[in-house]
C-alpha cells in the first residue's frame, strides 16, 4: 500500500477483543509494508554489522604491509557504506508509510463506526475520548506499527552477529555471544512499572482533553454565567496533573534508557580487557580485537530498537485498548445475512416503552426526563442505548429496524439530536444532504421559520451579493444564536423528508411566538408523513394529531393535548409545571366534583 493510495477502499473488520489483539490484526494488515521494511532493514544493519569486519581487515593488512588485501578492505567498506545508505533511506521510506498507512486505516475504521453509530457514539463513550483516540491515539498505534519490523530486523542481526562472532573468533566470541541477549533483555523487568506509569499519564491526558473538549463546547454558556475562570482553574489543575505524570513516567525511561547506554560500555570494557589478554599471549591477533571491539560497539545501534518497540508498545496498548473499545460498538444486534426488504408506510412501534407513532400523523411525546426522551428518541432511530434493549428494536410497518442495513434504515427514519451540529460551509451546502426531492430548500426554511436567519445572513454577505444561500455558516454555527442554529437544523431536517421524522426538543431554543409559528409549518410541510416530536411546550403539542404520555418507562396515556390535561394529572404536572401541592389541590377538587355528580 502506498501513501498515494489512499484511503482504503475498504479498511477491513478489524479485531477488537483487546487492545493487543487490534495491534497485532494491524500489523497482519500491513503485512506486505512490514516484510519491505524488514528487508531494507536487514541491509541497513548487516551493513552497520559489517564495517567491524572491513576496518580489522584494513588494520591487518597494514600491520601485515599488505596493499592488495589493504585494497580489498577498502572495496568492502565502500560496498558496506552504500548498502548502509540506501539501506537507511528506504527503511526510513517504508517505516514511515507504515506508520501513515496504519494510522490512515485506523482513522478510516473510526469515521466508519463514527457514522455507523451517529450521535448515539457520544452517549456510549465521552466526546473528549474519542477526540484522543482520533488523534493522539492513532499517532501512536502507528508507531508501534512502524517500529515493529525495524526491531525484528535489529533481532535478526543482533543473532546473527553472536553466530558471526563466534565462528570468527570463539575465544571472544563466548563472552559477546553470552553478553548481547543480557543487554537486549535487561529492560524487561523495568518494563512493567513503566508501563504502568504510561498507563496512569494516558488516562489523566484522556480526562484532561475531555475536559478541555467540554469547555469548548460550553464556552459561549459558560462567559453567559462567569464560570470561566472555574473552568480554567480546573483544566490548570488537570493539566498540572498530566505534567507530574509525564515526569514520573520520563524518569523511568530514562532510567532504561541509561541502563541502555552503560551495559553495552561494560560490555566493551569486559572484551577490552579479555581481548587485550589474549592479544598479548599471541591467541588472537591485533586485526581480531579490532574487529571483534567494533562489532560490539555497534550493537549498540541495533539495541536502540529494543528500547523503542518496547515503549512503542507500552504507549500504543493503551491507545490501542481505547480504540478497540470505540470500534467494538455496534448499532444494535448483528442484522441477519438477508434482512426483510421494508415496504412503503407503516406504523412506528416500540415493543419497550409501547408507544406507537401511527403512520401519517404528528404524535407528541411527552416524558418529563430530558434524558429519558434522549435514549427514546435514540431508540425510535434504531440506537438503542440500554443492554436490555438490544433485543427488542423497535418496529416501523413491523419489520425491526436494526435488522435493515444501516443505508435503509437512515433513509426512512432520520433522527435529530436535541443539540444538532452545523457544519461549516454555505448555506447551500448545509441544506445540501440526501432527500426524497419533495421538499425543497425554501420550504424547508419557510416552514422552519428561518426569514430571520435569511436576513442575518443576507447582511452579512456583502461578498456574494446578499444572497444568504451563498454566505459561509462558521463551524458549529457559532456565529448564530441558539435558536437560530436550532432552525436551521430543523430546516436540514425536513429538506430530507425521511418518511419517518424524529425531532427531540426542536423548539427550546426559542421563544413563544416563534415557537408557535414552527409548530404549524411542522404540522403542515409533514401532514403526510410520520413524525415524532419529544417535547414537553404546550404549543406543540397542541398541533400533535395525538400526544403520548411515557412515565417510567412505559406509554401510560394517550389522546389529545387538552383531553389529557383534562383527565391525567401526570401529563398536567410535565406540561404545566404544577407542584405536588397543586396537584393534590386539583385531585381533592376533581374528587368533589365526581361526588357531586354521583
Amino acid at each position: 500500500m502506498h501513501i498515494r493510495d489512499l484511503p482504503y477502499a475498504d479498511p477491513g473488520t478489524p479485531d477488537v477483543r483487546s487492545g493487543t489483539r487490534f495491534l497485532l490484526w494491524l500489523g497482519r494488515q500491513q503485512l506486505g509494508g512490514q516484510v519491505k521494511c524488514l528487508l531494507w532493514g536487514l541491509l541497513h544493519h548487516l551493513g552497520i554489522a559489517g564495517l567491524p569486519l572491513g576496518v580489522g581487515l584494513a588494520v591487518q593488512a597494514v600491520v601485515d604491509r599488505d596493499g592488495g588485501r589493504l585494497a580489498l578492505a577498502g572495496v568492502l567498506l565502500l560496498a558496506l557504506g552504500s548498502a548502509i545508505a540506501a539501506g537507511d533511506v528506504m527503511l526510513h521510506r517504508t517505516a514511515v508509510t507504515n506508520w501513515i498507512t496504519a494510522a490512515a486505516r485506523v482513522q478510516q475504521l473510526l469515521s466508519r463506526k463514527t457514522a455507523e453509530l451517529g450521535s448515539v457514539l457520544t452517549r456510549r463513550v465521552a466526546a473528549g475520548e474519542v477526540v484522543a483516540v482520533s488523534t493522539g491515539d492513532v499517532e501512536k498505534i502507528g508507531w508501534f506499527v512502524e517500529a515493529l519490523s525495524r526491531f525484528a530486523s535489529a533481532a535478526v542481526v543482533l543473532v546473527a552477529l553472536c553466530v558471526g562472532i563466534v565462528v570468527y573468533q570463539p575465544a571472544l566470541g563466548v563472552v559477546v555471544a553470552a553478553g548481547i541477549p543480557v543487554l537486549a533483555l535487561a529492560v524487561l523487568p523495568l518494563l512493567p512499572r513503566a508501563t504502568r506509569r504510561a498507563d496512569v499519564q494516558r488516562a489523566k491526558a484522556g480526562k484532561a482533553t475531555e475536559l478541555a473538549s467540554d469547555t469548548v463546547a460550553g464556552l459561549r454558556v459558560l462567559r453567559g454565567i462567569g464560570g470561566e475562570e472555574l473552568f480554567l482553574g480546573r483544566y490548570r489543575a488537570a493539566s498540572q496533573e498530566v505534567r507530574g505524570a509525564a515526569v514520573h513516567s520520563a524518569r523511568m525511561w530514562a532510567l532504561i534508557a541509561a541502563v541502555q547506554v552503560a551495559l553495552p560500555g561494560l560490555l566493551l570494557i569486559a572484551v577490552v580487557a579479555y581481548g587485550t589478554r589474549l592479544a598479548l599471549d599471541g591467541r588472537i591477533e591485533v586485526g581480531e580485537l579490532v574487529t571483534v571491539y567494533s562489532s560490539v560497539a555497534l550493537t549498540h545501534h541495533a539495541l536502540r530498537n529494543f528500547e523503542e518497540i518496547a515503549q512503542a508498545f507500552s504507549f500504543s496498548r493503551p491507545s490501542a485498548k481505547r480504540a478497540a473499545r470505540v470500534l467494538s460498538l455496534t448499532r444494535t444486534t448483528t442484522a441477519p445475512p438477508t434482512a426483510p426488504a421494508l415496504g412503503a408506510g407503516g406504523d412506528l412501534y416500540d415493543p419497550l416503552t409501547g408507544l406507537r407513532a401511527p403512520a401519517g400523523l404528528f404524535t407528541a411525546v411527552v416524558c418529563g426526563d430530558p434524558d429519558v426522551a434522549g435514549r427514546l428518541a435514540d431508540r425510535l432511530g434504531g440506537h438503542p442505548t440500554e443492554p436490555e434493549a438490544g433485543h427488542t428494536s423497535v418496529l416501523l410497518g413491523g419489520v425491526p429496524l436494526d435488522e435493515l442495513p444501516l443505508e435503509e434504515a437512515r433513509t426512512v427514519v432520520l433522527v435529530q439530536d436535541k443539540e444538532p451540529v452545523l457544519l461549516s460551509g454555505t448555506l447551500r451546502e448545509l441544506l445540501d444532504v440526501p432527500a426524497s426531492g419533495a421538499v425543497s430548500a425554501e420550504e424547508g426554511l419557510a416552514a422552519a421559520r428561518c426569514d430571520d436567519v435569511l436576513d442575518a445572513l443576507a447582511q452579512a454577505s456583502a461578498s456574494t451579493g446578499g444572497d444568504p444561500m451563498r454566505t459561509r455558516i462558521t463551524e458549529r454555527g457559532r456565529s448564530l444564536s441558539g435558536g437560530q442554529r436550532q432552525r436551521l437544523a430543523l430546516a436540514r431536517s425536513l429538506v430530507a423528508d425521511p418518511e419517518v421524522l424524529v425531532l427531540d426538543e426542536p423548539t427550546s431554543a426559542v421563544d413563544a411566538h416563534t415557537e408557535a409559528a414552527v409548530a404549524a409549518g411542522i404540522a403542515e410541510l409533514r401532514r403526510t408523513r410520520t413524525t415524532v416530536v419529544l417535547a414537553s411546550s404546550p404549543l406543540l403539542l397542541d398541533r400533535a394529531d395525538r400526544v403520548v404520555l411515557v412515565h417510567e418507562g412505559q406509554a401510560v396515556a394517550v389522546g389529545s393535548h387538552r383531553g389529557l390535561l383534562a383527565v391525567e394529572p401526570r401529563y398536567r404536572a410535565v406540561v404545566t409545571r404544577e407542584t405536588d401541592e397543586e396537584l393534590s389541590v386539583r385531585a381533592g377538587e376533581l374528587e368533589a366534583l365526581e361526588g357531586e355528580s354521583a
